[in-house]
């Protein structure tokens, strides 16, 4: 069977005719060419009508414009070839020599120079731009700029056009002027800051969605620990009373049994239940059987901090700076607990009352920390001795999630 491509054996190529296996040795310096049975595919847009010579093609056309059907012509397409160059057939000398209009001379296009000029300096080989000018229509650099991005998967974009000379006027159109060139490039610039800036918004709009969304399902999930607790709590003082109806309810069937024995042992008749008057009930006080478990200094701190932010929740911007302050307190004792200057603090002072000593809650978050008045009230201290490194750490711990979580104090 004759073949119908030329495959080359150094990249796998497939070429139609013998003239594209010229082209592409000298491109890529390959010499090792077969002939193959295998016809190279010609699938055709159906909607741009522009051909792919493989499937890898076909689906880089499609991710890059979105047509997606292809019309398989690799039949119509297929020729036999033979890697025999044919012979060229000598001129009868009586035959007249051919017309010279008929053989047309082939020339690069002329295109706008200014914009080939800004076309290389953005990096594009000559060869390229001039065939992205040519085949935009010379319209804009943007244009040039757009069918580079479209074609530059295309073997053949780096490759020179060429066009007949009668063509070369028809393809040339009138070039931008400078000023025009330069408002160009702007409007470029502008539209891609612009494009930009829409995407970092939309992006900070999903991160706020979703910082949002983790706020509700931690809101949730305490407020389903708290249910599920009091469900406990409460078939517990239900079991609870149960178990002490039972205990009272024997105790009343041996008291009645031992007062049956004394009266047989006395020789008494059994008494008639009918006379028997029933006693008053005995009132007894309702206690909870359940221990109290005393509020721990972390959750008395989470309290604190919880009625400052209720009882100045007008006020988000000196809420927030109070907890600041209080994590700087506490932080400058924990990483120097030796240094008497970060354990003493002077109630008077303006800057400490305006932010913590006039705020509800605040001096006494500092006396969870371990801090005391001395010297007549005049200055909060943290006696060496009395630093508790795991209490300073459950402190930083608490204003840290009153200070990142939104939602704190909320509920």
């Amino acid at each position: 069977m004759a073949g119908l491509s030329l495959k080359c054996g150094d990249c796998g190529a497939s070429l139609r005719s013998v003239q594209e296996a010229q082209d592409h040795a000298e491109l890529t310096s390959h010499s090792n060419f077969s002939e193959s049975t295998e016809a190279v595919l010609n699938l055709v847009c159906a909607t741009c009508d522009k051909p792919c010579r493989s499937k890898t093609e076909s689906d880089l056309h499609t991710k890059r414009t979105g047509h997606s059907e292809f019309t398989d012509k690799t039949a119509e397409a297929a020729e036999p070839i033979t890697l025999e160059v044919p012979k060229a057939t000598p001129m009868d000398a009586n035959e007249p020599a051919a017309d010279a209009s008929t053989s047309t001379e082939m020339v690069a296009p002329e295109v706008d120079k200014k914009i080939l000029e800004e076309l290389e300096a953005m990096g594009f080989l000559t060869a390229r731009a001039t065939r992205a000018l040519h085949y935009s229509g010379n319209a804009s650099l943007e244009a040039a700029v757009n069918w580079v991005v479209e074609h530059e998967n295309d073997p053949d974009i780096d490759e020179m056009p060429m066009v007949p000379v009668n063509s070369k006027a028809e393809a040339s159109k009138p070039s931008l002027t400078p000023e025009e060139v330069k408002q160009k490039a702007q409007e470029l610039r502008e539209r891609a800051r612009k494009k930009k800036e829409e995407e970092e918004k939309i992006a900070e709009r999903e991160r706020e969605k979703e910082r949002i969304r983790i706020g509700k399902e931690l809101l949730e999930a305490k407020r389903i620990e708290q249910e599920n607790e009091r469900k406990r709590l409460m078939a517990l003082r239900k079991a609870e009373k149960e178990e002490e109806k039972r205990a009272r309810e024997k105790i009343r069937q041996k008291l009645e049994e031992d007062k049956a024995e004394r009266r047989r042992k006395l020789g008494l008749p059994p008494e008639d239940p009918a006379t028997v008057k029933p006693s008053a009930p005995v009132v007894e006080e309702k206690k909870s059987m359940l221990p109290v478990r005393p509020a721990t200094k972390q959750e008395q701190m989470r309290e604190c901090l919880r009625s400052l932010k209720q009882n100045h929740k007008d006020d988000d911007a000196k809420v927030k700076r109070a907890f600041q302050t209080l994590l700087t307190y506490v932080g400058n004792v924990a990483k120097n607990p030796g240094e008497e200057k970060f354990r003493k603090i002077r109630l008077n002072n303006q800057t400490f009352q305006d932010r913590v000593g006039s705020l509800e809650g605040g001096i006494r978050f500092l006396e969870l920390c371990g801090f005391e008045k001395i010297e007549s009230d005049e200055f909060f201290f943290l006696a060496r001795d009395k630093v508790d490194m795991a209490v300073l750490n459950s402190a930083g711990s608490e204003l840290t999630s009153a200070i990142n979580n939104p939602f704190f104090g909320v509920l």
